[in-house]
């Protein structure tokens, strides 16, 4: 699903330069859970950025669903985040003067689907993530958690083959960031790909592979053991 081969970036601030990430190889296979890990300034969150359409590559290859990412112009991307790839940030992202349903509601106005057919899907969603009877609460009324539940309502809300989450946990508390991650859990089980961004490695320990940045290069990439404490 997605193949990157010798992926630089290097951002310039006059005629200062600065290289975040240095000739990455990266391949994640659809249904995958990959965790991407890292300090501080790694590179890890320029790569998730884009991963997901959001920045440029200096130079390499990133190939999405086979699709060579690089040569397509704007709006190719916008419809890629529309369509193809649900965000999740640590920070919500939700409109503070809307409503649940209609925050998770936003990505279909977008992508033009009548407003019958979008308040249906959206409570549809909000079931999904147990927040049916929290419909017409603001962000301000819910919890951080409740909050982190709403913005995974709205990434699934098209469909997504791929959901990237930049510490979606980063803002919660113990309890909270567990049942967050088992939601992206029972996602992936369902067969959507999930790309973590975490500095937590009992958070990246949800996933199938941890793949570790350092100075904008990868210096590890493996499968995680088996958890054998129950999440419940």
């Amino acid at each position: 699903m997605i193949r990157v081969e010798k992926l630089d970036k290097i951002y310039k601030n006059g005629v200062l330069e600065v290289q975040a990430l240095f000739e990455i190889n990266l391949a994640i296979q659809a249904g995958e859970f990959v965790a991407i890990m890292g300090p501080s300034g790694s590179g890890k969150s320029t790569l998730m950025n884009i991963l997901g359409c959001l920045d440029r590559s200096t130079n390499g290859s990133y190939r999405l669903n086979g699709v060579e990412v690089g040569d397509l112009n704007d709006n190719e991307l916008a419809e890629i985040r529309n369509k193809e790839i649900g965000f999740i940030f640590q920070t919500f992202n939700l409109l503070p003067r809307s409503t649940a349903l209609q925050n998770v509601e936003l990505p279909m106005i977008y992508a033009g689907v009548r407003r019958g057919e979008r308040r249906e899907q959206a409570m549809e969603a909000l079931k999904l993530v147990g927040l049916g009877d929290r419909w017409h609460h603001r962000p301000n009324e819910l919890s951080g958690g409740q909050r982190q539940r709403v913005a995974i309502a709205r990434a699934l809300i098209n469909s997504p083959d791929i959901v990237l989450a930049d510490e979606p946990t980063g803002n919660l508390d113990s309890t909270s960031g567990r049942e967050i991650m088992m939601i992206l859990q029972n996602l992936n089980q369902q067969g959507i790909t999930v790309i973590l961004v975490t500095h937590d490695e009992e958070i990246a320990s949800y996933a199938q592979r941890i793949v570790r940045f350092r100075d904008g290069e990868i210096i590890s990439d493996e499968p995680v053991a088996e958890r054998t404490v129950e999440r419940e």
